[in-house]
C-alpha cells in the first residue's frame, strides 16, 4: 500500500509541475526544425525545484518524459499519446485523460507550444547571441520557445509560472539518419581499404 501511495504521489507531482523569461534582440526568422521526432536531455527549474530526465518527441501531440532526478521523481514516467497520460513507475501505472491534467501543466505546455510552432513554414522572432526567441500565449500563460541556428528546440520558459527548461544533447531523426550513413560510409571505407591491403 505504501508503494502504491508513494508511486501516486510521485507520478502526481510529476504531472502536476508547471511551468520563466527571455528578451532578445532584432526580429529575425529561420528555417522551422521542430516539426522532426527528437529526444533531448532536459534540466529544469520551477521556482526552486531542480529536476532532470530525458524528453522524447514522436510526433504531434505524441510526447513521453522520464525523471531521473531528484530522487523523488527519478524513474517516473509521463507518455502523451491519444488524449491521455500514462504514468508509470517501477512497474506500476495508470492513465488518466489528458483532460484531467492542470492546465499549468510543464509537459502540456511544453507540448502546445512546439505542436503549434511546428506547422509554420518558418519561424518567426527576435535573434539574440544566435538564438531565436519566439513568444506565444497559451491557457496556462505566456512562453518563450527559443530555438537554435538550425530551427531545433533550446529552451522553453514560463516567466510566470517560475519555469525554465533547457535541452541538450538533443538528437532528431535526421541527425540519427545522418549519424548512421557516416557511419556506414566509415564501415564500408574502411572495409574496401582492407580488402585493398589483403590484394
Amino acid at each position: 500500500m505504501k508503494r502504491i501511495f508513494a508511486f501516486a504521489a510521485a507520478a502526481a507531482a510529476a504531472v502536476c509541475l508547471t511551468a520563466c523569461a527571455v528578451t532578445g534582440g532584432g526580429s529575425s526568422s529561420r528555417r522551422n526544425g521542430l516539426g522532426c521526432a527528437f529526444s533531448s536531455a532536459v534540466s529544469i527549474t520551477i521556482d526552486r525545484l531542480e529536476a532532470g530526465g530525458e524528453v522524447k518527441r514522436f510526433g504531434d501531440g505524441v510526447w513521453e518524459i522520464e525523471f531521473s532526478e531528484p530522487n523523488t521523481l527519478s524513474g517516473v514516467k509521463l507518455e502523451f499519446s491519444e488524449g491521455n497520460v500514462i504514468a508509470s513507475y517501477k512497474g506500476l501505472s495508470f492513465s488518466v485523460p489528458r483532460s484531467a491534467i492542470p492546465v499549468k501543466a510543464m509537459m502540456l505546455n511544453l507540448m502546445k507550444a512546439v505542436d503549434d510552432n511546428a506547422t509554420a513554414a518558418e519561424l518567426t522572432g527576435e535573434e539574440n547571441d544566435g538564438l531565436l526567441s519566439i513568444k506565444g500565449s497559451l491557457d496556462g500563460g505566456d512562453y518563450v520557445l527559443t530555438v537554435d541556428e538550425n530551427g531545433i528546440l533550446s529552451t522553453f520558459e514560463m516567466p510566470n509560472n517560475k519555469l525554465k527548461m533547457r535541452f541538450t544533447e538533443l538528437k532528431t531523426a535526421e541527425i540519427a539518419l545522418e549519424q548512421d550513413t557516416q557511419a556506414s560510409t566509415e564501415e564500408l571505407s574502411a572495409g574496401t581499404a582492407e580488402t585493398l591491403a589483403i590484394q
